[in-house]
């Protein structure tokens, strides 16, 4: 039996999503609370590895277990056993195509949300879940600057240098940045994404926001293939992934929220 289930959880506490020797992981404390669940050992399979101080509203997992529940034993079960700051949101077992699914290489495409707090005033209540930016940021030219990275590209002026990927081209389906009051977002989704590829666009995009840079220079940017040109890597708290879409015979719930202050 392949089980598909649905995580959320608040990054800053952990290493990222990753199983270390050293250091506590949210995959560790998920596998703990469903062996838990199970009565024996259980490992998952993740949609996308988070790193540290990243949060997710979406991470999808698999796991595959002879061990029979009800869906609500392992959704409830899990979620009684995770620490508060984790929590299973819905748990499906697949059906269609269980022997070919994958929550990693099924996924058509992942979504994430970055969230910048632009205002004077540095962020309290919220200081671990907004990236806080004090210079005034113009959230239309940042928007601008991004539509050139709309489309399959090579990504190498955004990718870090410890991405251990085979090659660079990944395909940015959407991208928007938008504002509503004192918080701008920006959202994009993509086939997949490079180590630190998010944040070094944010990055970028805040250096076109505060006017150090055209937003024409995005699309140079791109064309140069090179790191060392890109802006700074924003913040990890501010960082959602939010949505991973599976193709519709798989039958995985498909509905995502975007989190928002």
């Amino acid at each position: 039996m392949k089980i598909v289930a649905c995580i959320e959880y608040d990054g800053p506490p952990y290493c990222g999503w990753q199983k270390l020797s050293h250091a506590k992981s949210v995959q560790e404390e998920v596998e703990k609370a469903l062996s838990k669940v199970a009565n024996e050992p259980i490992e998952v399979v993740c949609a996308g590895r988070t790193d540290s101080g990243v949060h997710a509203v979406g991470q999808v997992v698999h796991f595959e277990t002879d061990v029979v529940r009800p869906l609500k034993s392992w959704m409830f079960g899990a979620n009684t056993h995770l620490p508060d700051d984790i929590s299973v949101r819905w748990v499906k077992e697949v059906t269609a195509g269980v022997d070919d699914f994958s929550a990693r290489f099924s996924a058509y495409s992942r979504r994430y949300r970055y969230i910048i707090l632009n205002r004077k005033a540095r962020p309290a209540v919220l200081h671990r879940h907004v990236s806080w930016v004090y210079d005034p940021l113009d959230e239309n030219e940042m928007h601008q600057a991004a539509q050139a990275l709309i489309g399959e590209h090579d990504f190498s002026s955004f990718q870090a240098a410890s991405c251990q990927s085979k090659h660079a081209r990944r395909e940015i389906t959407e991208i928007k940045v938008s504002r509503d009051g004192d918080y701008i977002y920006v959202d994009i989704a993509a086939n997949a994404f490079l180590h630190h590829m998010v944040r070094n666009i944010v990055g970028s995009l805040i250096m076109v926001g505060k006017g150090a840079w055209k937003a024409e220079f995005m699309a140079e940017l791109l064309a140069l293939k090179d790191r060392k040109r890109a802006g700074p890597t924003a913040k990890a708290h501010g960082l959602y992934f939010v949505h991973v879409h599976y193709p519709a015979e798989y039958e995985i719930p498909d509905e995502y929220r975007l989190p928002s202050f």
